[in-house]
């Protein structure tokens, strides 16, 4: 094998791999490296990957061999590949699916392998042998069928991931179909990445299919793909969202959409419990605690809604946000089929091996850049502005303690002056300005007069606001991070986050998401950051980016002082009035089990 010191990529004997940005080859090397390795960091010139065993199952899973990996590697890479990182890649892709789960004729759960010494080795395994009931060959192990979810978090913590084939219950039978015409009159057809998404989950109805989280980004219509699901099993489902908004988006989609009647569909939150063929609920309902329990009463009364019906499938929307408690009651719920839909696997909590094993593998990618140069996401211009810190709020940065400097610094009342251009350069858009500090936000509805929504803002309320937006009688929402997901706004085509959670990954991409809809008038979508530079606040902001920067958006990195020099770019050519074609080349890679993905060649409290 030749390598060429021109190449943009240097892989390590501890699995990391550098990337150099200024490199003609770097988005190739970028859009391989993203489907089997995680970006660590994103500064200008090099960036950091680390190719670890979940980011390899997740690529297996998805079908992707460890040949193709190395090919890829060995296509970008500097100097040689070192020997243990191959061996390495081969031994972590090969484990995946080298055990299996399945149920025998007498509908016993079984642990199989056709390697009689690692069926031996996790026989004597301690994590594994509570749930172990016998073994009645050398290749097979009998296991609790009522542990089917702790008995594969146990098998992915010791190195050998479980491919699950004991199926699933049928579930009560529901009657659905997606309509060719809306019930508001428009034509209706899925696009093919989402019919893709939803035939790789389903597999033809086999054990294959059946438990997955769907990768798609913020805009792109995972819910058409719940949809498309809950068609293709007709069957009873509860769907968990993160808010009463989502949940109520849910319910027009379906009403809209599908030929379900209001009957069919419940509305479970904090201001309705209904139980119905399709139910929707929120992640803060079924988590809620009583302040004061009776003996005897559970720690979590409405999780018995998991088992209120005969489910044949539950939907965890932006599965990235599923609370700790849930993944408690869905370790018992294996024999249900479970769908993830988010546009990140990122979680803040470091629980995405719980995501892997309780919810399922990465079943299907479509990376961001791929959906732009469709035309069925809208392209984004991402700034970010870097703003001093006045001598007075320095003063106070200094003498704060650290998780209090964040606050100060995300405060800093300089950013007004910057909101002040650029909403001088906006002065005809559909604009979101979204942070995380109640106090700041209020002072910036104040300043403009602008609506504000946040968590305490009603239901009803924050529905009335949305409306306006959509028919253009309000132009500019001041949102809480109530505005981070679920909310459809299409026309919205300008965000400016004034601070953020932290250095959340996830959230940037759930925010960048608010604007991504395609825009009919041929705009592209901006996002502009402003940070508090030489701070905390510019830290965090680094670390929010890093997802954004994986899936190939661009950051321009501007100080205050040059802002009201900046022109933001402008999409030239006619207006979008048409869904586009399927490129020339289809963006599908076959895989094997049926599964594939698509991808490119070569206050002072948040609230």
């Amino acid at each position: 094998m030749s390598y060429n010191p021109q190449n943009p990529l240097i892989v390590q004997s501890d699995k990391t791999v550098l990337l150099e940005v200024d490199n003609p080859f770097y988005e190739a090397a970028r859009d391989i490296l993203a489907r089997f390795a995680e970006l660590e960091k994103s500064p200008e010139y090099v960036h950091t990957y680390r190719i670890t065993p979940l980011s390899l199952w997740n690529a297996a899973s998805a079908g992707m061999t460890a040949e193709e990996i190395l090919e890829g590697l060995d296509r970008y890479a500097k100097y040689p590949i070192p020997d243990n990182v191959r061996v390495d890649i081969a031994d972590y892709i090969s484990r995946y699916g080298r055990v299996k789960l399945v149920r025998d004729d007498e509908g016993r759960l079984q642990l199989v392998s056709d390697d009689i010494a690692l069926i031996t080795e996790l026989a004597r395994h301690k994590k594994l042998q509570p749930y172990i009931l016998g073994q009645p060959n050398p290749y097979t192990l009998l296991v609790d069928p009522a542990r089917r979810g702790h008995i594969k978090q146990a098998l992915v913590e010791i190195g050998y991931p479980a491919e699950d084939l004991a199926g699933y219950i049928t579930g009560a039978p529901l009657e659905i179909h997606l309509r060719p015409i809306t019930r508001s009159g428009k034509p209706f057809r899925l696009r093919p990445y989402q019919l893709e998404a939803a035939e790789v989950f389903y597999a033809g109805g086999g054990p294959q299919g059946g438990s997955g989280v769907i990768v798609l980004p913020c805009g792109a219509g995972k819910t058409m793909v719940g949809m498309k699901v809950i068609e293709d099993l007709q069957t009873a489902t509860l769907i968990l969202t993160p808010s009463t908004v989502a949940a109520r988006q849910w319910i027009e989609e379906l009403l809209d959409k599908t030929t379900l009647t209001e009957e069919q569909i419940g509305e479970y939150t904090g201001l309705r419990k209904q139980i119905r063929p399709i139910t929707i609920t929120t992640y803060q309902t079924v988590t809620y605690r009583r302040r004061k329990r009776k003996p005897g009463e559970p720690e979590f009364p409405h999780f018995a809604i998991f088992n209120e019906e005969n489910w044949g499938l539950i939907i965890y929307d932006e599965v990235h946000l599923l609370p700790a408690p849930v993944f408690r009651i869905t370790a018992e719920l294996q024999a249900r089929r479970r769908l993830g839909l988010t546009a990140t696997l990122v979680r803040e909590d470091g629980r995405e091996t719980d995501v892997f094993s309780l919810i399922g593998p990465k079943k299907y990618d479509v990376p961001w850049k791929v959906l732009e140069k469709q035309g069925w996401i809208a392209t984004a211009e991402c700034c970010e502005i870097r703003v001093t810190l006045p001598d007075e709020e320095r003063l106070l940065y200094a003498v704060s303690d650290e998780r209090d400097k964040y606050r100060v610094a995300a405060e800093n009342p300089a950013k007004l002056e910057v909101l002040d251009q650029l909403l001088k350069k906006h002065p005809d858009d559909q604009i979101l300005i979204i942070g995380m500090y109640l106090d700041q936000l209020r002072e910036i509805a104040r300043r403009y007069d602008f609506p504000l929504i946040t968590g305490k803002t009603p239901v009803r309320k924050r529905q009335e606001l949305f409306q306006k937006f959509r028919e253009g009688e309000v132009r500019v929402l001041v949102v809480s991070k109530v505005g981070n997901f679920a909310v459809d706004l299409p026309d919205a085509n300008v965000m400016i986050q004034v601070s953020g959670t932290f250095g959340s990954r996830q959230e940037e991409a759930q925010r960048l998401g608010r604007i991504l809809r395609p825009k009919k008038n041929g705009l592209l979508a901006h996002f502009y950051t402003i940070v508090s530079k030489d701070t905390k606040d510019q830290t965090f902001g680094a670390n929010r980016q890093l997802f954004l920067t994986e899936q190939g958006y661009h950051y321009t990195i501007l100080y205050d002082y040059q802002v009201a020099d900046y022109e933001p770019a402008v999409l030239a050519g006619e207006m979008v009035e048409k869904e586009p074609a399927l490129p020339a080349e289809p963006v599908a890679l076959p895989a094997p089990a049926g599964q594939r993905q698509a991808l490119p060649r070569g206050d002072r409290k948040p609230q």
